[in-house]
């Protein structure tokens, strides 16, 4: 008989966001702001998933990320699940998703949109949602399109 355990400790409180793809694992991690926070950090990354092949984990000990937070989370893993931990149960569970308007979260790529030389706020429209997960986002100010896999996050 095969021999199951875990590999970390369980949460008291705190955030697992899993179905990472391994190929935005660090994004995600520089995303939430992980090398800033004092609390217990868990990166699994490469770990094996019937869902994607390969995939990343983020355990956060008593830590809940804001909806702005998982947004961006979102455009770079569009796959990915939030669970919430309370004493030590899953309080609530659910996949990410990406609004219809961005605000404030992907830098224009094109030199002359004016949110690039005005103190403004980016604004992106979401106008096209792939199978895979991908998106394609469009300037509110510029029309300049972007994938959101190749979005400078903000």
């Amino acid at each position: 008989m095969e021999k199951k355990e875990l590999a970390v400790a369980a949460l008291r409180n705190g955030t697992v966001i899993d179905h990472i793809p391994s190929a935005a694992l660090f994004d995600a991690v520089r995303i939430l702001g992980l090398e800033n926070l004092d609390t217990n950090v868990t990166i699994g990354y490469n770990l094996e998933s019937k869902k994607l092949g390969r995939k990343g984990i983020i355990k956060v000990a008593d830590t809940e990320f804001s909806e702005d937070i998982l947004n961006r989370i979102a455009i770079i893993a569009p796959t990915a699940v939030v669970n919430t931990i309370r004493n030590f149960e899953v309080a609530s569970k659910r996949r990410v998703q990406l609004p219809d308007v961005l605000s404030g979260i992907v830098r224009c790529a094109n030199p002359k949109c004016i949110t690039n030389n005005e103190p403004m706020h980016t604004r992106f429209i979401v106008t096209e949602r792939t199978d895979d997960g991908d998106v394609t986002l469009r300037c509110h100010y510029c029309n300049h399109a972007v994938k959101g896999k190749k979005a400078q996050i903000v």
